[in-house]
């Protein structure tokens, strides 16, 4: 029953900015970290940031880092990424995803469906 959407992709112009959400359904938000990554077209998906279960703690991967911040909202169950200054090298699909259990150790178990995020020169 445990659902994870994101939304806000689109195409922009390279510098712009988006923002992406990630609606938790079927869970209590604030019990689980919650990731988000991306893959881009004849790559691997990679890792772009977390967030911990109490939002007091996130990390990103280096080349996002001062332009990429990710957030959550309790009361709408939902994380959000804040993606300024997007270069083409953005272009990707975005996925969030959350682990099964509350250790810290749980792997990945949940993702959403993706949302294609095109950032043109």
């Amino acid at each position: 029953q445990v659902q994870l959407v994101e939304s806000g992709g689109g195409l922009v112009q390279a510098g712009g900015s988006l923002r992406l959400s990630c609606a938790v359904s079927g869970r209590t938000f604030g019990r689980y970290r919650t990731g988000w990554f991306r893959q881009a077209a004849g790559k691997e998906r990679e890792f772009v940031a977390v967030i911990d279960r109490n939002g007091g703690r996130s990390s990103y991967v280096d080349s996002v880092k001062g332009r990429f911040s990710i957030t959550r909202d309790n009361a709408k169950n939902t994380v959000y990424l804040q993606m300024n200054s997007l270069k083409p090298e953005d272009t990707a699909v975005y996925y969030c995803a959350q682990p099964r259990y509350f250790d810290g150790f749980a792997p990945w178990h949940y993702w959403g469906q993706g949302t294609q995020v095109t950032v043109s020169p």
